[in-house]
C-alpha cells in the first residue's frame, strides 16, 4: 500500500480526487482530513507518502501546514491545490517547500501524470 492523505475541506472535491485516484492507482491507501489540525494528527499516525494540500483551510492555511509538514518530515511530498492560480500563491508554494502546484481547474492528465512521477521517484 501507499499511504497518501488528502487534506481538503470541500467534501465534493475531496471524494472527486480520492475516487480518481483510486480508480488510476489501487495500492494507494487515502486517508483524508478537512483541517488543519487533522491533517497535522494523521501525518503522524498515517505518515502519507504523498499530500494532496488545499491552500484555503478551516483554521490554519494550507501553505503554513505544508512548511510545518516539510520542516518535520522532509521526505513526504506535497502538491498543493488550488482554485487560485496566482503567481503569490505559487511563490509562496515554493517558499513553503511544496513539491507541486497544480489548479484545481487543470486537466486530469496533468494531476495523473504528476503523481506517477512522485510513484516512480521522477518528479
Amino acid at each position: 500500500m501507499y499511504p497518501v492523505l488528502i487534506v481538503e475541506d470541500n467534501p465534493n472535491f475531496r471524494l472527486s480526487l480520492k475516487q480518481l485516484l483510486l480508480e488510476e492507482f489501487p495500492s494507494f491507501e487515502i486517508a483524508e482530513a478537512i483541517d488543519g489540525k487533522e491533517a497535522l494528527q494523521k501525518i503522524e499516525t498515517f505518515q502519507p507518502r504523498l499530500v494532496f494540500m488545499d491552500i484555503r483551510l478551516p483554521g490554519e492555511n494550507g501553505l503554513r501546514l505544508t512548511q510545518k509538514i516539510k520542516a518535520l518530515h522532509p521526505d513526504t511530498i506535497v502538491i498543493i491545490l488550488t482554485s487560485y492560480d496566482l503567481l503569490e500563491y505559487r511563490e509562496a508554494a515554493k517558499r513553503a517547500k511544496a513539491n507541486h502546484f497544480i489548479t484545481k481547474g487543470s486537466a486530469t492528465h496533468e494531476l495523473l501524470e504528476i503523481v506517477r512521477g512522485v510513484i516512480s521517484g521522477s518528479a
